[in-house]
């Protein structure tokens, strides 16, 4: 048997919400260009950026989540969230423009800053941080992996796995 289980390390979590977070843009590019522009393809698309922007954003989620569980409800954590999501994808997206390399523009929307942020997505964001609290970020906060396997006594033979 394995040793004790052991929760996942930090950069195993961000890797769940990197991927979570990349399919979850994915999935939704695909839904707007359906709704707004009847695109029966259904692409989606997003950035390799989206991994770093995501994953990083998730562990600063679950750093918030843990300090505000017993303190807030879930709607006012939301907007707790909602609102750090804001300033990080205004600090991402102003960083990444000046390689010349942010994937979005939101300068076509009525509520937009510098086409880094717009207030039309407050909704979104909103319920997306929910989801990603109560789907993700409490499950892989429960997660735990077996540890390393203790090793048999010297001189005692094990039988082959495959006999």
């Amino acid at each position: 048997m394995g040793g004790r289980p052991e929760p996942l390390s930090p950069l195993t979590r961000w890797y769940i919400y990197a991927v979570h977070g990349y399919f979850c843009e994915v999935m939704f590019t695909a839904t707007w260009s359906f709704v707004a522009e009847r695109d029966w393809r259904f692409r989606g698309v997003t950035s390799i950026w989206a991994l770093f922007i995501y994953g990083t954003y998730g562990l600063v989620q679950e750093w918030l989540y843990l300090r505000l569980r017993g303190r807030c409800r879930l709607l006012s954590r939301g907007v707790c969230y909602t609102l750090w999501i804001y300033p990080w994808e205004f600090g991402t997206g102003y960083l990444l423009r000046h390689f010349d390399a942010c994937p979005w523009d939101y300068s076509h929307f009525r509520y937009h800053l510098m086409g880094l942020v717009t207030l039309e997505y407050a909704f979104f964001w909103f319920v997306g941080s929910l989801l990603l609290e109560t789907l993700i970020i409490r499950n892989a906060l429960r997660l735990r992996l077996a540890g390393p396997r203790p090793s048999p006594p010297a001189g005692r033979l094990q039988p082959h796995k495959d006999a």
